[in-house]
């Protein structure tokens, strides 16, 4: 009986080829056994995938990636990890020396950056950390690379308005597309298992000073996807001032400053939680065991009178000051 594989089977299959690292290959074989067609054709191809999935399991340890330094896992850091793709040249290593203290090789030349370089971006009053990686083209990609766009909270796209755009776009959009890392309608943000999958993602035009006139106006008609686009240029400064505010608003993240009861609210060093987060979300973030002795709450902020009294599902709000009573 025929199997009648899929298109999203095939694209799974394809990723599955391209893994370069055993993280990879058993996201992909996951993928491949979730999206296959459920009937007798496919029963000796299901049962062989996942033999593939059990010795790729036994064989990939904790023990053995122990051993293994991974120089593109780049630990978080901050209030959230932004990570930039793009071609070569695009402007990225520009981005992040304009935009951090990292010691990154800004160059005329490809290729210059080869391996991630971390840096921390100011937004009043938290740190955001902004990655540059090494350039993909469309026959080249650093083993293990897609890892760093896996473990990131936002794919920044880097697109040099003076160049080939569409060439850029496509080679971007085609990695995205190929690894699953991109959030639409047939890729979460996580699988069935809780693994990782896609992220969020927008597009940062580069070199806006030597563009030519509607460049990021026939780059928003190339694309397909509804990202948004921030238009800078690092060699005049025009946009740098506003990326970091929009780092923070594309995270959607808030600040939650803490008071101690009977003392003042810490206003220097504020919590970061996704939008949405409650008063005992706050609570588990900040100690999980403690927060299951929590009573109540005072909140000073958006929509509420001082010291008003907030329930456990109350929701929070960017700049709210919050004082936890426990048991």
């Amino acid at each position: 009986m025929p199997a009648n594989l899929t298109p999203e089977y095939l694209k799974a299959e394809k990723w599955f080829r391209e893994a370069a690292s055993p993280d990879e290959k058993l996201l992909a074989l996951e993928q491949m056994l979730r999206v296959m067609p459920k009937h007798k054709g496919t029963d000796h191809l299901r049962a062989d995938l996942r033999r593939k999935l059990s010795k790729l399991k036994d064989t990939t340890t904790k023990k053995e990636r122990a051993k293994h330094i991974d120089v593109f896992h780049v630990p978080r850091s901050g209030a959230g990890q932004i990570v930039l793709l793009g071609a070569p040249n695009s402007g990225k290593s520009s981005i992040v020396a304009a935009l951090t203290n990292a010691k990154v090789n800004v160059a005329d030349f490809p290729f210059a950056t080869a391996a991630p370089v971390p840096g921390m971006v100011k937004f009043e009053d938290i740190q955001i950390q902004l990655v540059d990686t090494p350039p993909i083209t469309a026959d080249y990609l650093a083993p293990g690379q897609v890892g760093t766009y896996r473990n990131c909270d936002l794919i920044a796209i880097v697109i040099d308005l003076s160049a080939d755009m569409q060439q850029q776009f496509r080679i971007c959009l085609d990695f995205l597309d190929s690894k699953n890392l991109l959030i639409d309608g047939e890729t979460p943000a996580v699988d069935g298992q809780g693994n990782i999958l896609a992220k969020k993602a927008f597009c940062i035009c580069t070199k806006s000073d030597i563009a030519k006139p509607g460049a990021l106006g026939t780059l928003k008609e190339l694309c397909k996807h509804r990202f948004e686009f921030v238009e800078i240029s690092a060699e005049t400064g025009t946009g740098l001032e506003e990326l970091p505010a929009t780092f923070f608003r594309l995270l959607d993240i808030i600040r939650i400053y803490a008071k101690p009861p009977g003392k003042p609210a810490d206003m220097t060093d504020p919590f970061t939680l996704p939008a949405g987060s409650t008063v005992m979300d706050l609570a588990t973030g900040i100690h999980r065991q403690l927060a299951e002795k929590l009573k109540f709450a005072r909140i000073w902020g958006t929509g509420v009178y001082d010291g008003q009294n907030a329930q456990r599902n109350h929701v929070l709000n960017d700049k709210d000051i919050i004082e936890l009573h426990f048991n």
